[in-house]
């Protein structure tokens, strides 16, 4: 588990599947994931994200509310066979929308995935329409990679050798 100011980050777990399929049942919340899925589509999505944990030592993390103890979404690495590049990305309940935790948990999964997992650099697959994961990108400093799209939707890059986590300064960039 890896913890934030306001979130704690660990694996996805049987416990998470209630939440988990109430998140994935929501139209609004799924319009960019692949839309909603019934309990079946949820129990397998759950399973997904579980079972690439042993397959490839990480994915996304069940991402609690610390305050409240309850489920509120998943972020972290993803990389399935031919994927753009190692992604970290996020999703989280309606209710837990504008209140800044899509942006500290990804900084939290960027600063693990660089020092963890050795990447030099994430991806994040973003919808062109998806207004609030575009900014939350800029927020954590990725910038678009304008060559390049994966199925028609945006790449933006954080980069290990610029990173800086929230709160600290830029690292210079490597010449």
């Amino acid at each position: 588990m890896i913890e934030t100011e306001r979130l704690f980050l660990r694996h996805p777990s049987s416990a998470d599947l209630p939440a988990w399929t109430t998140f994935l049942s929501n139209a609004e919340v799924t319009r960019f994931i692949g839309g909603p899925q019934d309990a079946a589509g949820a129990w397998r999505n759950l399973c997904l994200f579980a079972g690439a944990w042993s397959v490839q030592g990480y994915s996304n993390f069940s991402v609690i509310e610390k305050v409240t103890g309850r489920w509120i979404g998943r972020a972290g690495a993803w990389f399935p066979p031919g994927w753009v590049g190692p992604e970290i990305g996020w999703a989280f309940t309606r209710d837990a929308w504008g209140k800044g935790y899509a942006t500290e948990a990804a900084s939290r999964c960027l600063s693990w995935a660089f020092e963890e997992l050795g990447w030099m650099e994430a991806v994040h697959i973003i919808h062109p329409e998806n207004t609030a994961s575009v900014a939350v990108a800029k927020r954590i400093g990725a910038t678009l990679r304008v060559s390049e799209s994966a199925a028609g939707n945006l790449v933006y890059v954080s980069k290990k050798e610029t990173w800086a986590p929230k709160g600290q300064a830029q690292r210079p960039k490597m010449a």
